[in-house]
């Protein structure tokens, strides 16, 4: 039997989204977008919009509330607002953490801080260690010199500090679902018989390439064992798409699952789009990309979430191509203020990044750097996306 199809959601608000993504009722749901598109936003929305957690007012259970009685653990770029850089440790950095429960659990109450250690040695560096402070409400990160004299404390760059606390969250999942394995048979022993969806919002972060296919292979293997004879569902957002073709590949044998597309237009407007075939090789994002761009600038409607989804072409078409960096391929004299503009647009979180307009120069802008990957024939004429 055919596998049904589900309909597009289109000129849809994140609300509606997340109302589909539950409608769909389905184990596992994989949505690649954009950078900038709205995966961290949407997240929020989802948990808002699930999240029924009871509010027990007794100070002796409301932590234990908090923990056990969720329907949805999630991670998000939120989440690593727990973690900050002690600035008075110049000489021996420290990251600091702000503890919550979960935090407490993993950590303290199970005691998986060598876990933690191990996955970050996986995925960062062998021979880096964190270290726990006693009451794990900081971390020092050393490379062993062979003995206590030898140990030098580094400051972790900020990708590896989001690997760190993805090692984290990825060592609560597993150990939720082991809790919930011992305890299936028992329901009066399941503390989390009420969790019902994680949703994983872009753990990848400055990964090579063997370490990115290992995460997404991992990643694959936990929610397959999370999913196995229970009622947990997860949902993984994710603008990389090679993580994301690793990831729907290895949970291709799973039946209740999909992938989608999460856009959003000019005008704020969200879009859900399913997409089929083996790994979903037929992405074909640059042109999809492109076809958004040359569409906005032959209305003329170029917008700031134009300039973010520019610097992601230019990204891609540089990688392609070979070149080291993506600002190599800026036209000059432009190339100085095209970089600021692109950079501006595509990291800030100011308040004013809510209004989508431009100013006429950006558009222009914009309008040169787009012709620009036309003029040098990075892009055939005549090449469409047939996804």
């Amino acid at each position: 039997m055919a596998e049904e199809k589900v309909p597009d959601l289109l000129d849809a608000s994140l609300l509606d989204v997340a109302q589909r993504l539950k409608d769909n009722n389905l184990k596992a749901q994989l949505i690649y977008a954009f950078n900038g598109t709205g995966k961290t936003r949407l997240s929020k929305e989802f948990v808002k919009f699930i999240s029924t957690r009871k509010n027990i007012k007794d100070d002796e259970h409301d932590e234990i509330s908090s923990l056990y009685f969720d329907e949805i653990l999630y991670y998000n770029s939120f989440t690593e607002d727990l973690f900050y850089w002690d600035k008075d440790l110049n000489d021996n950095p420290k990251l600091k953490i702000h503890s919550n429960i979960f935090t407490k659990w993993i950590l303290q109450d199970q005691g998986k801080g060598e876990a933690v250690k191990e996955i970050v040695q996986k995925y960062i560096n062998s021979k880096i260690t964190a270290d726990f402070d006693e009451n794990f409400d900081g971390v020092t990160f050393y490379f062993a010199g062979g003995d206590e004299r030898g140990k030098k404390i580094v400051k972790i760059s900020k990708g590896e500090e989001s690997i760190f606390i993805w090692s984290i969250f990825y060592a609560l999942i597993e150990e939720i679902i082991s809790e919930i394995e011992e305890e299936e048979d028992d329901s009066s022993l399941n503390k989390f018989s009420q969790l019902k969806y994680i949703f994983i919002d872009d753990p990848i972060s400055s990964l090579d390439e063997n370490h990115l296919i290992e995460m997404a292979i991992d990643t694959a293997e936990l929610i397959k064992k999370g999913i196995k004879g229970k009622e947990l569902k997860f949902i993984v957002t994710t603008h990389n798409a090679f993580f994301y073709n690793v990831l729907y590949q290895e949970l291709n044998k799973l039946s209740s699952k999909k992938g989608f597309l999460l856009d959003r237009d000019g005008t704020g407007k969200f879009s859900l789009k399913e997409k089929w075939g083996n790994s979903n090789q037929s992405f074909s994002y640059h042109l999809h990309i492109k076809s958004i761009l040359d569409e906005a600038h032959k209305k003329n409607e170029l917008g700031k979430h134009h300039a973010m989804l520019l610097r992601n072409l230019y990204e891609k078409t540089a990688s392609f191509l070979g070149y080291r960096e993506w600002t190599d391929l800026l036209p000059s004299p432009q190339e100085s203020y095209a970089q600021k503009l692109l950079n501006f647009y595509s990291h800030s979180r100011l308040s004013g990044e809510t209004v989508v307009s431009l100013a006429e120069h950006e558009r222009n802008m914009l309008s040169i750097l787009l012709e620009n990957l036309n003029r040098y024939g990075y892009f055939r004429s005549g090449v469409k996306n047939n996804d």
